[in-house]
């Protein structure tokens, strides 16, 4: 009895607060300035799949645009096209017009910076096609040889309207894992 009490107290100090029901990542959400351009480098350049589109939605007369997204309440949003990546999760793209709607396109290092990481079979064959494609890619490949990391081989890149990507690559896991309680999910592993 005692043990069996230790046991399920030891469980419940292990696990973290959760959303209720949350499984994973759904969805990344980015708004680009051309929609046709944004399929276009997801289907062609990096190998989605369009899943579907819909919109647009505003409310010309209310604030349901603010009290639903926290944008300006007369902010349009045009068009929006889910993409299915292979085995990762989704992305959706956003066409917005906003009155207040700004234009700036952050570095990684800025505050809400962010990227996309794309699993590879072989990061080297990734450059060599993206630039084959005219996209612009950054030094690498870089193998991480050392820390928690070392394992990995990644490769950033650009779209043509300056999102941030990254090209990775672990074939053989990271170092990390060998005492690892949690490990990292890998679309190469899905059910790991």
């Amino acid at each position: 009895m005692l043990a069996s009490a230790l046991l399920a107290g030891a469980a419940t100090a292990a696990s973290a607060d959760s959303i209720p029901g949350m499984r994973g990542h759904d969805h990344t959400g980015i708004t680009v300035p051309d929609m046709a351009q944004a399929v276009s480098f997801f289907t062609d350049v990096v190998g989605c799949q369009k899943a579907m589109s819909f919109g647009p939605f505003a409310d010309d007369k209310g604030t349901f645009m603010q009290d639903v997204l926290g944008v300006d309440p007369k902010a349009v949003i045009e068009e929006i096209t889910l993409m299915r990546c292979n085995f990762g999760s989704n992305i959706e793209l956003f066409k917005y017009t906003a009155p207040d709607q700004k234009d700036l396109t952050p570095k990684n290092s800025d505050i809400g910076g962010f990227h996309i990481a794309f699993y590879v079979d072989d990061v080297a064959a990734a450059k060599a096609y993206l630039e084959g494609k005219g996209v612009k890619t950054r030094m690498g490949p870089i193998p991480v040889e050392q820390g928690p990391a070392a394992g990995q081989t990644i490769l950033y890149f650009q779209a043509p309207w300056g999102l941030q990507l990254e090209a990775i690559s672990y074939p053989k896991g990271m170092a990390y894992e060998k005492d690892a309680k949690t490990v990292l999910w890998s679309p190469k592993d899905p059910a790991k």
